[in-house]
């Protein structure tokens, strides 16, 4: 009998490997079990619950038999549900309804890119943006966009970044993981510079929508003129607590998003029937907890942007939106630890943050921007304080 062959993984998913921020997630479980008291601050969930109306709707569609296959594109009442509350006029045609944004995310890329093509990504992102890309075997181009442009791209570097081989930007307001959001006229400043090259499509990402600190507008809103080439990501997880749920969407042109759904009735079929009620009920009921849950998410930020900015060695953006702070660790390179060794990275530093003073927190590396890291706030206002009083004990036991 023939030998059989060992496990061969393909070239596209053996660019594929676990994200920092779950590597450090992992880190810091094993040292709970160990029956350390780490504190981590690396996911971006919020610690609220998901509405108990909306739990109630998901119930009550369970109980009345919406548990049969929905529409690929998303169920009707849902897509209506989300042209109302877009910001802009929008038809339930435009809309796809996704197991989460990161599905829509992937349904776009997959639809339109081919191996070469390139799609420019300002530096810090979102990491999975990365491994998408990587995955469809597209060239992320980035573009470094640090504390001097409060971590937006400016007009300048997105006409240097484009060539004849561009097919998407990528855009995220508010930002994840600086909180960066673009205000009107930085959006209008880069759609002047897109209406110069037709090629390129955009792809805004405003998960954050409802976590915004400052006025939140929509690119869709700033460029209503290129909306035959944007596609607008959103959902449920973030603002309305309900990251499980796996509900997100994208609106753009009817062309793509057909293709979108093509891409997506080979994968998921489409989200759940369940989810999508409970979605709905979301999105159509009593709305005054994202003021309120924004208010909160604000005080933890100020709380937090003050103690860091107080620590030796670390400078601290004030975020506009989401709920991450993203401070700059360079000023800590080349001090030593207790146990001596010499900080080198950031990296380094989150590294001997979680050993010697308990506490998880993820290296700007992750995110493409290194010498920074990002440190989440959607925990109890007590966690956060002791978490940074243990960073500032930890900061100060550095030598030179």
């Amino acid at each position: 009998m023939p030998t059989p062959e060992t496990f061969r993984r393909s070239e596209r998913a053996a660019t594929l490997s676990l994200s920092e921020i779950v590597k450090i997630s992992e880190a810091a479980g094993a040292l709970k079990r160990a029956g350390k008291d780490v504190l981590t601050f690396g996911t971006g969930e919020p610690d609220f619950p998901t509405p108990s109306h909306v739990i109630d709707a998901a119930l009550d569609a369970a109980r009345h038999g919406e548990t049969t296959y929905p529409p690929t594109q998303g169920t009707p009442a849902l897509r209506a549900a989300i042209a109302g509350q877009a910001g802009f006029d929008v038809d339930p045609a435009n809309i796809i309804v996704s197991t989460g944004a990161k599905q829509v995310l992937s349904n776009a890329f997959l639809a339109t890119l081919d191996p070469g093509d390139e799609v420019i990504v300002p530096a810090p992102f979102w990491a999975s943006y990365s491994d998408m890309l990587d995955f469809c075997e597209a060239t992320r181009v980035d573009v470094p966009c640090g504390s001097d442009t409060q971590f937006r791209l400016t007009p300048e570097q997105l006409e240097d970044a484009i060539t004849g081989k561009t097919r998407w930007l990528m855009l995220n307001s508010p930002g994840n993981p600086s909180g960066a959001m673009y205000e009107r006229h930085h959006l209008e400043a880069l759609a002047e510079v897109l209406r110069r090259h037709p090629h390129v499509w955009i792809i805004a990402d405003e998960i954050y929508q409802h976590i915004s600190y400052a006025p939140f507008v929509s690119f869709r809103s700033a460029a209503p003129d290129l909306a035959d080439r944007t596609l607008i990501v959103n959902g449920v997880s973030k603002a309305y607590a309900m990251t499980g749920w796996r509900l997100g969407w994208g609106i753009g042109p009817e062309p793509l998003i057909r293709a979108m759904v093509a891409v997506q009735g080979q994968s998921t079929s489409g989200a759940s029937s369940v989810s999508q009620a409970a979605a709905l009920a979301a999105l159509t009921g009593p709305q005054d907890l994202l003021q309120t849950r924004c208010d909160d998410f604000r005080a933890r930020r100020d709380v937090v942007v003050a103690s860091l900015n107080d620590m030796p060695g670390l400078e601290c953006e004030t975020p506009s939106g989401a709920f991450y702070v993203f401070p700059s660790c360079t000023g800590l390179m080349g001090k030593r630890t207790p146990g001596g060794a010499t900080l080198e990275s950031d990296a380094d530093f989150c590294q001997y943050l979680l050993e010697d003073a308990l506490v998880a927190l993820v290296p700007g590396r992750a995110f493409g921007l290194p010498g920074h890291f990002r440190m989440s706030y959607a925990y109890g206002t007590a966690d956060l304080k002791e978490g940074l009083t243990r960073m500032q004990r930890a900061i100060l036991e550095l030598t030179d």
